[in-house]
C-alpha cells in the first residue's frame, strides 16, 4: 500500500512538472549568452572610456611628447563620437630611470582634461642616456596607482609610449609579466607604441602587448603624426575662449577654491597652447562628451537649465557676485542669455570645426594619405577595442 502510494505521488509530481515546464520555457527560462545578447547588453551599459598613457619622456623622446601634445584633444574627440556619448577620463604616468629627476610622475584619471593637459605641457623630454628606462615601474603606477573604475563594461586602457626596452635587472621592482596579470584581473587592455626602430624594444613592447591583451604598433622616432594648419584654427580658438566665459560658477568658498583650480588650468591652456590644440580643444568640448571638461561642476547655467537646483532657493553668499547683484528678473534673464550665447558658439564652432576637417582631408589627399601615422593607428586600435564594449562609431572618418 505504502509502495503504491510512493508511486502515486511520483507520478504527479512528473506529470506537474512536464505540464509546467512550458509555462517555465516562456517565463522563467534562463537568458541565452549569444554574441548578439552580450553586444547588445554591452552597447546599454558601456557609457565610459579610461585612458593612462604611459610615457617616456627621455631626452630622446621630444618629438612624440610635442606630438602627444598637440594630439590629446584629437584623441577626445574621436572617442567622443561614439553613438552613446561616453564619458571620457584620461591619465598620464611619465618615465625615465633611475639616476634622471624622477622615476614616474602620475596624473590621475579626470574627465577635467585642461588640468590633465596643462601638466602635460611642463612635461619636456630629458634625462635617459642608456638604453632600457624604468618601463616596468612606469606599467605597474599605471595599473596600481590610477583610480581605475571598478565598472568592468568601462573600457579601460593603456597606452605604453617609448622607445626603450625595460630595465629587467632592477632588484626589488614588480616586471611587467605580474603587473599585465594584475592588469587583466581589473579588466585594463595594455598597447604599446614603439617610437623609432629599436629591435630589443620591439620584441619586449610585443611581448608585453601580448600579455596585456592589447595591440602593438610603431611610428617614426619623431612621432609621425599628422600635423596640418588650416585656416580655421585662430577663428576656432577664439571661440573657445568665448566658449570659456560662459561658465558661472557658484559654490561655497571651499568649492570655488577648486573651480579657480580648474580656471587656472583652462588659462594656461589659452595663452601656451598652439592655435591648432586650442581647435581642437574647442571641437572636443562642444560636444556632448566634452561638456564635463568644459564645465566640470557648479555651472550655474547648467544646473539651472536642467532643473538640478533651483535659483531662488541657492543662498545669495553661493552666488557668483555678477549675479548677486543683479534683482531676480535681471538674474533669469542673464542666465538664459548666458546659455542661448553657449549654445550658439558651440554651433559656430561645429561648423568651423567641418571645414576644419574638410580642409585637412583634402590636404591629405593631396600628399597621400595618413596611412601607418600615429593617428590612424591610435584612434583605430581604440576604436576597435571600444566596440568590443558597446560603444559604435558610424564611419571610418578620423578628427585630426
Amino acid at each position: 500500500m505504502k509502495s503504491k502510494i510512493i508511486a502515486m505521488s511520483l507520478f504527479g509530481i512528473t506529470a506537474g512538472i512536464v505540464g509546467f515546464y512550458p509555462l517555465y520555457q516562456q517565463t522563467n527560462a534562463l537568458p541565452q549568452h549569444t554574441d548578439a545578447v552580450d553586444a547588445q547588453h554591452a552597447e546599454q551599459a558601456a557609457k565610459k572610456i579610461e585612458l593612462v598613457f604611459a610615457l617616456d619622456t627621455t631626452g630622446s623622446m621630444g618629438g612624440l611628447i610635442e606630438a602627444a601634445k598637440e594630439k590629446i584633444w584629437s584623441i577626445a574627440t574621436n572617442m567622443a563620437q561614439a553613438q552613446s556619448h561616453p564619458e571620457i577620463k584620461i591619465g598620464l604616468v611619465a618615465y625615465r630611470d633611475r639616476g634622471d629627476a624622477y622615476i614616474t610622475k602620475v596624473i590621475n584619471l579626470s574627465s577635467d582634461l585642461d588640468s590633465v593637459y596643462s601638466q602635460l605641457m611642463d612635461f619636456q623630454a630629458n634625462g635617459g642616456g642608456d638604453s632600457p628606462e624604468s618601463v616596468n615601474q612606469a606599467l605597474y603606477d599605471a595599473v596600481h596607482k590610477i583610480a581605475w573604475s571598478e565598472d568592468q563594461e568601462t573600457y579601460k586602457a593603456i597606452f605604453l609610449v617609448g622607445d626603450a626596452p625595460p630595465h629587467m635587472d632592477y632588484a626589488n621592482e614588480v616586471q611587467y609579466p605580474k603587473s599585465m596579470t594584475m592588469a587583466a584581473r581589473k579588466g585594463i587592455l595594455v598597447n604599446t607604441i614603439q617610437c623609432g626602430s629599436d629591435n630589443q624594444t620591439k620584441q619586449q613592447w610585443r611581448q608585453i602587448a601580448s600579455l596585456g591583451q592589447g595591440d602593438y604598433f610603431s611610428v617614426a622616432q619623431n612621432g609621425g603624426a599628422v600635423a596640418v594648419a588650416t585656416p580655421y584654427d585662430k577663428e576656432l580658438a577664439k571661440l573657445s575662449d568665448e566658449l570659456d566665459s560662459t561658465r558661472l560658477y557658484y559654490g561655497t568658498p571651499e568649492e570655488m577654491a577648486k573651480k579657480k583650480a580648474k580656471i587656472d588650468a583652462t588659462t594656461k591652456v589659452q595663452e601656451e597652447a598652439s592655435l591648432a590644440s586650442r581647435a581642437r580643444r574647442a571641437t572636443f568640448n562642444s560636444s556632448d562628451s566634452g561638456k564635463s571638461n568644459l564645465l566640470g561642476e557648479g555651472d550655474l547655467v547648467e544646473d539651472v537649465k536642467s532643473g538640478r537646483v533651483k535659483l531662488d532657493e541657492i543662498d545669495k553668499d553661493k552666488l557668483p557676485a555678477s549675479v548677486v547683484a543683479l534683482p531676480a528678473p535681471q538674474q533669469r534673464k542673464l542666465i538664459e542669455e548666458t546659455q542661448e550665447k553657449r549654445a550658439d558658439i558651440k554651433r559656430q564652432i561645429q561648423e568651423l570645426a567641418d571645414q576644419r576637417g574638410d580642409f585637412i582631408k583634402k590636404k591629405l589627399e593631396k600628399t597621400g594619405g595618413a596611412k601607418g601615422s600615429l593617428d590612424e593607428q591610435l584612434i583605430g586600435t581604440l576604436r576597435k577595442q571600444a566596440s568590443k564594449k558597446g560603444l559604435r562609431y558610424e564611419g571610418e572618418s578620423i578628427v585630426y
